[in-house]
């Protein structure tokens, strides 16, 4: 990973906490904002980091993009799951390098990649989606990430089954996670991680009831609201606007029959 920017090389332009581009740095490109053009050339053999100012003298920090700038600004065909929600995911399941991870609506690919980042450099991710058009989208937003050697993408309804045996973990995002349920029990190793996402917490009773009738324990469901705060020298408070509800997660492991 290189400390300087390079022919080629994404970069996240920041103006600030609510205005940043995320651009691939090309020879004789341009970004055009609404504080002003800034030329790619004068950017490339710079270090990351760097300040560069637009043409109306606006300043802007050319930053290394993380995997939450590229889920963010990723284009999407659906909505995503947040980068909140997404991080309490990999801290209740313990999804890390060399997992096997089944996934149950590849929407935009968003937590797809945020899957696939965080299981390499050995593990690997199996996503199921119904809709061809979004499995394209989602492709193609893998493959901008460097993250396509670590996808599998797979045309199938995950309600109906699940191919791959002893993974992990089985993430959904699906609007009937309860019908997958089935199927994610017999695809996990012995006291594997189930994860499911849910707007509505109907879906959440559904899916609890039937994770109980199939053997899962550990059963938890959260909700993550998350409030930024203001820093200002004499100003500081909670922001006014925040985050608030967008959806519920629910948590199990994989238990297996016995009188214990």
């Amino acid at each position: 990973m290189s400390d300087v920017i390079r022919e080629g090389d994404d970069v996240l332009f920041y103006l600030d906490l609510r205005r940043s581009f995320l651009v691939r740095a090309r020879a004789g490109r341009e970004l055009h904002t609404h504080k002003g053009v800034i030329r790619l050339d004068d950017v490339l053999g710079l270090p990351y980091g760097s300040a560069v100012r637009s043409s109306t003298g606006h300043v802007f920090f050319a930053l290394r993009p993380t995997i939450r700038d590229y889920v963010l600004k990723m284009r999407r065909a659906t909505q995503i799951i947040y980068p909140k929600d997404m991080g309490l995911i990999l801290t209740f399941t313990g999804i890390g390098p060399g997992w096997r991870v089944v996934e149950g609506g590849t929407g935009t690919g968003a937590l797809t990649a945020f899957l696939a980042y965080h299981v390499r450099p050995n593990g690997h991710v199996y996503t199921y989606e119904v809709r061809p058009e979004f499995l394209r989208v989602a492709e193609e937003n893998i493959r901008r990430l460097g993250l396509s050697d670590f996808v599998d993408f797979k045309l199938a309804d995950i309600t109906e089954g699940i191919e791959e045996r002893d993974v992990d973990a089985v993430v959904l995002d699906i609007a009937s996670p309860w019908e997958a349920v089935p199927h994610a029990y017999e695809a996990l190793r012995p006291s594997g991680a189930f994860a499911s996402f849910s707007p509505t917490i109907d879906q959440v009773v559904r899916t609890v009831e039937v994770l109980r009738e199939h053997g899962f324990v550990a059963i938890e469901v959260v909700e993550c609201l998350l409030r930024h705060i203001r820093a200002e020298p004499g100003k500081t408070r909670p922001e006014w606007l925040m985050r608030a509800h967008t959806g519920y997660m629910t948590f199990a492991r994989k238990g297996l029959p016995g009188e214990g």
